[in-house]
C-alpha cells in the first residue's frame, strides 16, 4: 500500500486525525460541566423549576460528549506506544507521571461522582446531588490542569537533564509550572467555555427561529450570550499575553504565524492580513499588511524588532502556511464571537434580544465556530512546534517506532473509517437531542414514587423526568409562561 507519504508523515497525519476527533469532546465536557453546577446551583436557590428543566436537558448532551471523550482519548493515548514509542523511551519519566497524576487526581474523582450526577437524580439528596455534580465539574477543570501541563512541557520545556540519551525530571515544580502554562491553561479553560456557551446559544437560537418563546429557550439563550460577551474578550487579553510568551520562548514559531522571514532592523513589522507564505521562496506572498501594527503588537512598539524565519535553519522552522491561516482563522473567529456578543447586548437593552431575527441567526451559524477556532489554536501551536515534540530538545523525526509506511497507513485508514461511524453516530444523536431542545417537566424532582420508578429503570434519571404529573395543565401552562 504506497500512500507516497513517509511512515513519519503518515503516523504524524494520524496523531492530528485521532487528537482533532477527541479535544473536541473534553471542550464540550469541561464547558457543559460548569454550566450544570451552574444550573443546579440556581435551581437550589431559586427553586425555579426552569433550572432544574434545562438540567435535565443538557446532561443528556454532556453524558454523550463525555462518554465519547473518554473513548477517543483512550485510543489516541495507545499511539504513544505504536507510533511513537521512542518518544515514550526518551521522555516518559516527564510526560507519563504528569499523565499518571492526572487520571489519579482528576479521572477517578470523575468517575467516582460521575454515577450520582447521571444516576443519583431521586435517589440522594439535593445537596448531595449538587455536590457531585461540582466534584464532576472541578475533576474536568483538574483533567485539563495536568493535559496542559504536559503539553505546555513539551512547547517550553525546563527542570530536566539528559543522561545517556533520556531525559531525567529534576525539578517537577518547574516542569509542571513551565513557561508556557499558565497561559495555555487560561487560554484552554476559556476555549472550552466559550465551545459550550456557543453551543448551548446556537441551540436556543434554532429554537428561537422556530418560534419558541418559552422561559426555558429564553434563559438559555441569555445565559449563553451573558457568557459570551464575558469571556470572547478575556480571551482575545489572554492570547495577547500567549503571543508574548511565544514570542520570547518560541520566536520560529511567532515568525511562521506572521509571515515574518525577515528581521525589522530598522523598521515595524507589518501585521499581514492576507497572504501566502512560501517555504521555498522564503517568503510571503501576495501580502496585505497594516505596517508596523505587528511590531505595536508583538512588543508594545512601533518599530520592536521580531526576529523573521531567516533567523533560523531550514530545517528548524516550522510549516509557514499552516500555521500563519490557523492562527488567522482563529483571531477571527473570536472577534466574530465579539461582534456577536455586544450586539446581542446592544439588543437587551432595546427589548429585541428575543425577538431578532438576524442575531438569532448569526448565533446559530455562529454555534461551530468554537469548535473551529479550538482546532485551528491547536494546529497553531502543534505544527508551530515542530520540527520538535520536544522544543528545542527531541526532533519528531527521531521519536518514531520502526514502523513501516505500510502499516501506518492502513491503520490510519482503519481509524477514519471506525472514527466517522462510531463518533458520527454519536454526534448525530446529540445534534437530535439538541433539535429536540429542552422540555418542561411536569413532575416533583424527588417524589417517592419518582424514586421507585427510577429504582426500574436507571437510564431514565438522564433522560425526561417521569410525567407523574402531566395532568396538571396548569402548573405546564406557568412554566411556559
Amino acid at each position: 500500500m504506497d500512500l507516497g507519504l513517509t511512515a513519519l508523515e503518515l503516523a504524524r497525519i494520524q496523531f492530528a486525525f485521532t487528537v482533532s476527533f477527541h479535544i473536541i469532546f473534553p471542550a464540550i465536557s469541561i464547558g457543559l460541566a460548569s454550566f450544570l453546577a451552574v444550573l443546579e446551583w440556581r435551581w437550589l436557590k431559586t427553586n425555579d423549576p426552569v433550572y432544574r428543566d434545562l438540567f435535565k436537558f443538557w446532561i443528556k448532551v454532556f453524558a454523550l460528549s463525555f462518554g465519547m471523550g473518554v473513548v477517543s482519548g483512550v485510543v489516541m493515548s495507545y499511539q504513544f506506544g505504536t507510533n511513537w514509542s521512542e518518544f515514550s523511551r526518551i521522555s516518559g519519566s516527564v510526560t507519563g507521571p504528569l499523565l499518571a497524576y492526572e487520571v489519579l487526581s482528576a479521572f477517578f474523582l470523575e468517575a467516582g461522582f460521575l454515577g450520582i450526577m447521571l444516576f443519583g437524580w431521586g435517589r440522594v439528596g439535593p445537596k448531595t446531588h449538587f455536590f457531585a455534580t461540582l466534584m464532576v465539574a472541578v475533576g474536568t477543570c483538574i483533567s485539563m490542569f495536568w493535559i496542559l501541563s504536559s503539553n505546555s512541557w513539551m512547547q517550553t520545556p525546563q527542570g530536566f537533564t539528559i543522561e545517556n540519551g533520556i531525559i531525567i525530571p529534576q525539578d517537577w515544580f518547574a516542569i509542571v509550572f513551565n513557561p508556557s502554562f499558565p497561559y495555555r491553561l487560561a487560554h484552554m479553560a476559556m476555549a472550552s467555555f466559550l465551545v459550550s456557551a456557543l453551543l448551548v446559544a446556537a441551540t436556543a437560537a434554532f429554537h428561537l427561529l422556530k418560534g419558541r418563546r418559552d422561559a426555558l429557550v429564553k434563559k438559555s439563550f441569555s445565559m449563553a450570550m451573558w457568557m459570551i460577551l464575558a469571556l470572547a474578550p478575556l480571551q482575545m487579553f489572554v492570547g495577547d499575553l500567549h503571543g508574548l510568551n511565544t514570542l520570547e520562548h518560541q520566536p520560529a514559531k511567532l515568525a511562521a504565524m506572521e509571515g515574518h522571514w525577515e528581521t525589522n532592523k530598522d523598521h515595524g513589522m507589518p501585521l499581514y492580513l492576507f497572504g501566502i507564505p512560501d517555504m521555498e521562496a522564503e517568503e510571503t506572498k501576495y501580502a496585505i499588511g497594516i505596517p508596523n501594527l505587528g511590531s505595536l503588537i508583538m512588543t508594545h512598539t512601533l518599530d520592536g524588532e521580531v526576529k523573521g524565519l531567516k533567523e533560523f535553519a531550514p530545517e528548524d522552522r516550522p510549516n509557514s502556511l499552516v500555521v500563519f491561516w490557523s492562527f488567522r482563522i482563529m483571531v477571527g473567529l473570536g472577534v466574530l464571537m465579539i461582534l456577536m456578543a455586544v450586539l446581542g447586548a446592544w439588543l437587551r437593552k432595546t427589548d429585541k434580544f428575543y425577538d431578532s431575527v438576524w442575531l438569532h441567526r448569526f448565533a446559530l451559524y455562529m454555534g461551530p465556530s468554537g469548535f473551529i477556532a479550538l482546532l485551528a489554536g491547536w494546529f497553531t501551536t502543534e505544527v508551530g512546534r515542530q520540527p520538535w515534540v520536544v522544543y528545542g530538545v527531541l526532533r519528531t523525526k527521531d521519536t518514531l517506532s520502526p514502523v513501516s509506511a505500510e502499516q501506518v497507513g492502513l491503520t490510519l485508514i482503519i481509524f477514519v473509517m471506525v472514527y466517522f461511524i462510531v463518533f458520527g453516530v454519536g454526534i448525530f444523536y446529540m445534534l437530535k437531542l439538541m433539535r429536540k431542545g429542552p422540555e418542561f417537566i411536569h413532575s416533583a424532582p424527588h417524589s417517592e414514587q419518582a424514586v421507585i420508578q427510577a429504582s426500574k429503570r436507571p437510564l431514565s434519571t438522564i433522560d425526561d423526568e417521569n410525567d407523574l404529573n402531566k395532568e396538571n395543565p396548569k402548573q405546564d401552562q406557568e412554566n411556559q409562561k
